[in-house]
């Protein structure tokens, strides 16, 4: 697989079929999702558009298919969380290994840095050394886990969260509130956002 058949851009509801196959096996065969059913494509499409009204969804297409995705969402509802964000990738379980996940994912970092958010949150189930790996790689770091916090597939899963932290922690006047991704489309900035370009 060469690095020009591949091509990182924002998702959209149209994806949906794409990654609800994606995403199905790690639902239906491991405990890494913690869903018990996967989505339909409809769900997933609105979960897409309800993302994208916030917060970046990138998709990696190999060869004008789309093979991987992750996303970020909100940590949690109260105000005082708008600059954390939770972070989200899944890959082609045919191509794991192959640089799609951590590319996809730094997309979504970079995206979330000019947006303004100051700490991204990432939930792992245990065990999955890959995905560890993978946030290990993009410099995020464990913060602690839940031990046998959720019942999937005959027995309890715990769950490490990993941080990473975009801008530093200081006290003072209130940060500049995050730019929502409507508000970057079509700019220089998030196209190189997710190229990796600058």
């Amino acid at each position: 697989m060469t690095a020009d058949a591949r091509l990182l851009r924002l998702a959209t509801p149209a994806d949906a079929d794409a990654v609800a196959a994606i995403y199905a096996p790690y639902v239906r065969e491991t405990p890494i999702s913690f869903e018990l059913q996967p989505p339909t494509a409809e769900a997933m499409a609105g979960r897409i558009e309800r993302t994208l009204a916030r917060t970046p969804w990138v998709v990696a297409e190999v060869d004008g298919v789309v093979r991987a995705y992750a996303y970020a969402g909100r940590f949690r509802d109260r105000a005082a969380y708008d600059w954390t964000a939770e972070s989200t990738v899944y890959v082609d379980r045919a191509l794991h290994r192959s640089g799609l996940g951590r590319a996809t994912m730094a997309a979504v970092l970079r995206v979330l840095r000019l947006q303004g958010f100051r700490l991204v949150i990432a939930g792992i189930t245990l065990p999955n050394a890959g995905s560890e790996g993978l946030h290990r790689a993009l410099g995020f770091e464990p913060v602690g886990t839940f031990d046998g916090v959720g019942w999937k597939a005959g027995r309890w899963h715990g769950v490490s969260f990993f941080e990473l932290e975009l801008f530093p922690c200081v006290d003072g006047p209130e940060p500049t509130p995050i730019r929502p991704l409507p508000e970057l489309l079509g700019t220089p900035e998030l196209a190189a956002a997710i190229a990796g370009e600058g």
